[in-house]
């Protein structure tokens, strides 16, 4: 079984293995409760999962201090 988007492809956009699992929560809590996807079609049924569709489409970034 392939997970799409995949972890190397991830942290190509988020090197911190930490940060990208607390915005990708961050952003499931928010997806749940406002259902504001920024991606169009996710492939993910899972608000985890188009969080982290969402990142790897660059439509969700971290930001720095």
């Amino acid at each position: 079984m392939m997970l799409e988007p995949s972890v190397d492809e991830l942290q190509e956009k988020i090197k911190s293995k930490y940060s990208l699992v607390t915005l990708s929560a961050k952003r499931a809590r928010q997806l749940r409760e406002l259902n504001n996807l920024r991606i169009e079609n996710p492939k993910s049924h899972k608000y985890v999962g188009m969080a982290l569709e969402e990142i790897a489409a660059d439509e969700l970034k971290l930001e720095q201090d």
